[in-house]
């Protein structure tokens, strides 16, 4: 497979294609799709998680550090209704 412009030279296989495949789909899962659905989980037990689910939920919170600071702009766990 020969791409034009300057990656005609670099000899790209199927392989490499596949690799490259797994590493966006690996890196979107840890970075997008795991902090999203640990908000999301955060966001509806809030008020009522138990000491172990708190504990687990601290645990991925630090596993998936890097793609909660990316949505961090957008986190709000402020009550509904708190504030008037």
């Amino acid at each position: 497979m020969s791409l034009p412009g300057v990656l005609s030279d670099l000899p790209i296989s199927l392989d490499t294609l596949l690799v490259i495949g797994a590493y966006v789909l690996l890196g979107g899962a840890y970075l997008v799709v795991a902090p999203l659905a640990l908000y999301w989980w955060m966001n509806r037990r809030w008020m009522v998680m138990g000491k172990l689910e708190r504990t687990a939920i601290y645990g991925l919170v630090f596993l998936c550090f890097p793609g909660l600071i990316l949505f961090s702009p957008f986190l709000n766990f402020r009550l509904v209704g708190q504030g008037e």
